[in-house]
């Protein structure tokens, strides 16, 4: 009797998923929004993403050193700055050396900017306070599920509009004057999506892995269901 050879399915290169995680996380950790997003193609891989965040953090904290950002149309220019140098850095794969560096700095950029507009129009500082934890509150989730091999939805970065269109949003009202009320009800919808989303996508996992354990103790045998228990009691 002639067999046919079975067709083997190729194992992935250990280096290459290493690679592809690697660059899914950090692109994750970035909170890329819907304007990154839309731009990644037509911007292609134009700037390095350290060297690129590097300098518009300094330029910002060099514009508030200076005093220039005080109110109006001036409040922008960080914004745009920072939109300018780090939305050409969304296609790049995210492999360099130091390349880790890019989320952290990213927040700290975004993180700053806020800080710098809502004192320079005044806005009450708790609800600073209470916009920068639910971002951070948000970051910290990420990476913790990312960590976990559980990954955020696809539409969550776009509905929690990502770094660059939350502080378009603020910048223009900033330099507006409309930065309090424009704060507040980004602040209340962020506080609402990020928190409704986690609760309800952890409570979805407990469930899934309580249906999974439940099927796997069907499976067992009484005998070895009794081994299971004795060898714990023997732990205990």
């Amino acid at each position: 009797m002639i067999t046919q050879p079975q067709a083997t399915t190729p194992l992935p290169d250990p280096d290459e998923e290493r690679r592809r995680v690697q660059t899914a996380r950090l692109l994750a950790y970035r909170d890329d929004g819907p304007l990154a997003t839309a731009l990644k193609g037509s911007l292609g891989r134009l700037l390095p993403p350290v060297p690129a965040t590097v300098v518009a953090l300094i330029a910002i904290v060099a514009l508030t050193v200076a005093g220039t950002l005080t109110d109006g149309p001036i409040l922008i220019v960080p914004v745009a700055v920072l939109l300018v140098l780090v939305l050409p850095t969304a296609g790049r794969d995210h492999l360099g050396r130091f390349d880790w560096l890019t989320p952290p700095l990213l927040r700290a950029a975004e993180f700053m900017t806020i800080i710098v507009l809502g004192l320079a129009e005044d806005t009450p500082k708790w609800l600073l306070f209470v916009l920068l934890y639910t971002i951070g509150y948000h970051t910290y989730d990420t990476v913790y599920r990312t960590r976990q091999g559980i990954w955020p939805p696809a539409w969550l970065y776009q509905a929690g509009l990502g770094w660059e269109v939350r502080l378009l949003v603020l910048g223009v009202a900033a330099a507006a004057g409309w930065l309090t009320p424009v704060a507040a009800v980004l602040t209340a919808y962020l506080l609402v999506l990020f928190a409704i989303e986690s609760i309800t996508s952890w409570v979805r996992l407990d469930k899934a892995s309580a249906q999974a354990q439940a099927d796997q103790d069907l499976e067992q045998s009484p005998e070895e269901a009794a081994e299971q228990v004795t060898g714990e009691a023997e732990q205990g």
